[in-house]
């Protein structure tokens, strides 16, 4: 058994030195296919006012009453983040609490739009302690952007102007709106299209970029 014991270490070490090869070698396959993944942003609808546009300006009734201005220049010099939502859309009920903090965390003026039944929409803002957050139920507002899907949401800036728009379910679907807005791009989808990424591969180095 001692005799043996010199073997048996070499065979553990042996097997120790392939395991490490073979992690190193997952561990770059990950990392790989980290970088060819494309992002995952905010799906943009191609109805209503386009991205570049200048906001329409409307106005409607919050739930508490009081007017409020939607779109046109903001004179605090904060973009304003439009979510629209519904108490019977459970996708905007798990958004809610995630696009509150964002929009706290990104200085974004942030506008819930709904409508509906009025009890049921002022029983979500209780229950999702929405207080703080200016809601206007409104129909006329989603029908001017042509909203179809929930929650949807676009981000205009500070001088009215769309920069972002799109269906959003998570808070990488909010920052997609920033991101877009940052880079010049309209959207998420059409950055990676100007990258060439459409296929997974990028065909345009970065410095081709240009926003359009």
């Amino acid at each position: 058994m001692t005799a043996a014991l010199p073997y048996i270490v070499a065979i553990q070490l042996v097997l120790t030195l392939v395991l490490a090869v073979l992690l190193f070698g997952l561990a770059r396959q990950v990392g790989v296919l980290h970088e060819r993944v494309a992002p995952m942003g905010a799906m943009s609808s191609d109805q209503g006012p386009a991205v570049g546009e200048q906001a329409p300006a409307l106005s409607a009734d919050s739930l508490d009453g009081a007017r409020v201005a939607i779109g046109g220049p903001n004179g605090r010099g904060l973009s304003q983040l439009l979510l629209f939502v519904s108490p019977t859309c459970p996708v905007c009920k798990k958004l809610l609490p995630i696009a509150r903090s964002f929009a706290n965390a990104e200085r974004l003026e942030m506008l819930l739009v709904g409508d509906g039944d009025l009890a049921e929409q002022r029983a979500m803002i209780r229950a999702f302690q929405l207080e703080r957050v200016t809601y206007v139920s409104a129909p006329e507002v989603g029908m001017t952007y042509r909203v179809g899907k929930l929650p949807y949401a676009v981000l205009i800036d500070a001088d009215g102007v769309i920069r972002a728009k799109g269906l959003v379910n998570s808070r990488e679907h909010l920052e997609s709106l920033v991101a877009a807005e940052e880079t010049g791009f309209g959207t998420i989808q059409a950055y990676l299209a100007a990258k060439g990424i459409v296929a997974g591969e990028a065909t345009r180095k970065p410095e081709e970029l240009s926003p359009p």
